[in-house]
C-alpha cells in the first residue's frame, strides 16, 4: 500500500510544530504520516530558498508527498514542488498567499488589494477599520481560550528577508493544486481569496468554516478535506 506523507508548512513565524499540532495528530490518528515543518523564520540570512531547503530536509527521501501550505508558505511550497519534481502528488494552499512570477511577498499585499478587502470586511462586520493590529482580533478570534493562551507564548519572530525576494519560478509548478479558504478569515477575506485564486490559478477554493488559523480552529474539517483529496 502506498503511504502518503503530508508535509505541513507554516506561515509567518515558522513554528510548524505548534501551528499544525492538531492537524498532525488527527492525520496520524487516521493512519497517515504527517510532518510539521519548522522554518528558520527569525533568521535574517534565510530567504525563500532556505525555507524550501527546510521543507526538503524534513521530508528526506519520502515520495507521494502532499504539501500543505499555510498563508505565507504559498511562496515556499511551489519551490519545493519544483525542487522535488515527481515526488509531490498534490499541493494544497490554505488561506495562502498565491504569488505571481517575479512578485515579492512584500509587494503581494498591494498587488492583490488585500488592505482594501480587509477594510471592507471590517466595516461590514462592525470592527474599527483603521484600528491598530491586534493578533487576538485578527488571528485568534475563533480559537478556544487554551489555544489563545498558548499562542501568546509562542516566539513568532519573522524576518523581513523573504518578503523582499522575488518569486523565482516563471510559472506555477506542474503539480495538482487545491485551494482552501477559511470562511471566517479576517486577514484574507474569503471573497478576496476566491478572486485571487481564480485570477492567478484558475481554481475555485473549497471554503471551510474557520478563520486564518483554520488548522487550529477547525482541524477535523481541514483533515477531512486533505484526506478526501487523496481519494477523489
Amino acid at each position: 500500500m502506498t503511504t502518503t506523507t503530508y508535509a505541513l508548512i507554516p506561515g509567518a513565524g515558522g513554528a510548524g510544530g505548534w501551528y499544525w499540532q492538531l492537524v498532525e495528530a488527527e492525520l496520524r490518528r487516521r493512519g497517515h504520516e504527517a510532518l510539521a515543518v519548522d522554518l528558520p523564520a527569525a533568521d535574517d540570512a534565510a530567504g525563500l530558498e532556505e525555507y524550501a531547503d527546510a521543507v526538503a530536509d524534513a521530508v528526506g527521501d519520502r515520495t507521494h508527498l502532499v504539501l500543505v501550505a499555510q498563508s505565507m508558505a504559498g511562496f515556499t511550497a511551489p519551490l519545493v514542488c519544483d525542487r522535488l519534481k515527481d515526488r509531490v502528488d498534490l499541493l494544497v494552499l490554505v488561506n495562502a498567499m498565491i504569488p505571481a512570477p517575479g512578485e515579492t511577498a512584500g509587494d503581494w499585499w498591494a498587488d492583490t488589494g488585500q488592505a482594501a478587502a480587509r477594510r471592507t470586511l471590517d466595516v461590514a462586520e462592525g470592527r474599527p477599520p483603521d484600528a491598530d493590529f491586534d493578533p487576538v482580533v485578527t488571528f485568534f478570534h475563533d480559537l478556544p481560550q487554551p489555544l489563545v493562551d498558548q499562542a501568546l507564548t509562542q516566539d513568532s519572530r519573522q524576518s523581513d528577508t523573504p518578503f523582499g525576494v522575488p518569486f523565482p519560478l516563471p510559472a506555477w509548478p506542474d503539480v495538482p493544486t487545491r485551494v482552501i479558504a477559511g470562511h471566517d478569515d479576517r486577514l484574507f477575506p474569503v471573497d478576496f481569496q476566491r478572486r485571487v485564486s481564480r485570477d492567478r490559478l484558475g481554481i475555485d477554493p473549497d471554503v471551510l468554516p474557520g478563520g486564518h488559523l483554520v488548522a487550529l480552529s477547525n482541524p477535523q474539517g481541514l483533515v477531512d478535506l486533505l484526506v478526501g483529496y487523496r481519494t477523489e
